[in-house]
């Protein structure tokens, strides 16, 4: 990251050598937009992608650009800010049920209550309710291990290492195996069950119905599952477990959270009304997006000969960008390594035009994520709502820093669970929430360790 971060020093297009291979880093945010907004010219493809291609096939994220605009127009209408409100309800549930198993005093590990956590809501929408727990379990612990060994197969550039019948290569191999059978299972299913209106539901139909010009393949059907699943799970995940470990570092921050969660909520599930008035937790969502993003490196491969920066870039070229970079350059945002949600809030002098443009956390133009309403709503729905019945400190000792993968952010972050109520922890919940309406703030819960892990950056 560190390396990352020094190179806008070097220009605006930096010229990387990798071994053999050369790579052009976009280090400005309108080169970068005027790359994304090009998507014929700077097409999806280099070694990321390949390698990705290869676990999630011909789906969305990895397809070319002649194949994008059918699957996303297909995809598309499940995603529309309507169908993203109508998940609102389901959001709150599951979060919920989540943390409601939760003691007092508990250590807990984060992350993986979280993957839980999306794990369950996505799987909610691409499959209603096609998982059972067993299942649910089994996708959750293959996408860890898949995701834990995606970036080496996406950055080496030869394919004989992962050849090789290490213990590694065969816990990889069996999770690709059983994440395929899961999904395969489901799609079996239901295709000798009722219809039901999810994200399988519109692309079996289209496999039904579609002509000869643009039907949908079995195949294709399988790979959409896939992508959306393994896009859809860690990335939202991560962001919601450094979420609550920026927020652990930042009392006085997660204070004005709290406040705004106990002044809207009153104890309740967050409701679709209550999205516009969570300003504070959503700008923390934000906030949390800028400064760790979990998609924090990408590639493009440029399908002709073309100019960029004055630069000649030759036809096949890997060019990449990184939103963690464009996040972190201090020309964009001052102190970028101050966590600082007030930059995102409505009328804040903070953010600035130039600012918006260097936020790319969900890419821009016609490639930008299909569910980038649908991540927003759901982090913003799980930190509110779990943020109403427990404080997450973090153990004594130092924070560890995140370490790059083929995502960014903790893929194991322990910390202690600190209950927001009166009521107490273990009574079965009421229909309307599992905390009372007092709050107790950090200074005045634990004089002792309120004050233990606030830093000025984190």
């Amino acid at each position: 990251m560190a390396f990352l971060n020094s190179l806008p020093a070097r220009g605006d297009l930096v010229e990387l050598r990798l071994g053999p291979l050369r790579a052009w880093m976009v280090c400005h945010p309108e080169l970068v937009h005027r790359m994304l907004m090009d998507p014929r010219t700077f097409d999806k493809g280099g070694s990321q992608y390949d390698r990705l291609q290869a676990l999630m096939g011909d789906g969305l994220v990895t397809c070319r650009q002649e194949a994008h605009r059918r699957q996303r127009t297909m995809l598309q209408p499940d995603f529309r800010a309507s169908r993203v409100a109508d998940y609102t309800q389901l959001m709150g549930e599951e979060a919920e049920s989540v943390c409601r198993a939760w003691r007092a005093g508990q250590r807990i590990d984060v992350s993986a209550a979280m993957m839980a956590l999306t794990t369950k809501v996505t799987s909610r929408v691409l499959l209603s309710d096609s998982l059972d727990d067993a299942r649910a379990a089994q996708i959750r612990r293959a996408l860890g291990t898949i995701v834990r060994g995606l970036f080496v197969r996406t950055v080496v550039p030869v394919d004989a290492p992962f050849r090789l019948p290490t213990p590694a290569n065969r816990r990889y191999r069996r999770a690709v195996d059983r994440l395929h059978a899961v999904i395969d299972s489901v799609i079996a299913e239901r295709r000798r069950g009722t219809p039901r209106d999810d994200v399988l539901g519109t692309l079996l139909a289209a496999a039904r119905d579609g002509g000869e010009d643009a039907a949908v393949t079995e195949q294709e059907v399988h790979d959409q599952l896939i992508t959306l699943l393994i896009t859809g799970v860690e990335t939202t995940a991560l962001c919601m477990a450094s979420a609550f470990s920026l927020l652990a570092q930042h009392p006085e921050t997660e204070r004005h959270l709290h406040s705004e969660v106990d002044t809207v909520l009153d104890g309740r599930r967050p409701r679709l009304d209550d999205l516009s008035r969570l300003t504070y937790t959503r700008s923390a969502v934000t906030e949390t997006l800028r400064h760790s993003p979990p998609g924090w490196l990408f590639t493009r491969v440029t399908t002709r000969e073309t100019e960029l920066a004055g630069r000649r870039i030759p036809r096949g070229a890997t060019v990449l960008y990184s939103p963690y970079l464009l996040h972190h350059d201090p020309a964009s945002f001052p102190d970028p390594e101050l966590f600082l949600p007030e930059r995102w809030l409505p009328g804040s002098e903070r953010t600035t035009a130039a600012q918006h443009r260097a936020m790319l956390p969900f890419a821009t133009g016609s490639r930008k994520c299909i569910g980038d309403a649908f991540a927003m709503a759901e982090a913003t729905v799980a930190v509110a709502t779990i943020s109403g019945h427990w404080r997450l400190r973090h153990p004594p000792g130092p924070v560890g820093q995140p370490r790059p993968a083929v995502t960014l952010g903790p893929r194991s972050l322990p910390m202690i669970c600190e209950p927001r109520s009166r009521i107490p922890v273990g009574t079965p919940p009421r229909t309307r929430s599992l905390a009372p309406r007092t709050t107790v703030t950090s200074r005045t819960q634990d004089p002792r360790t309120a004050g233990d892990n606030g830093v000025d950056d984190a």
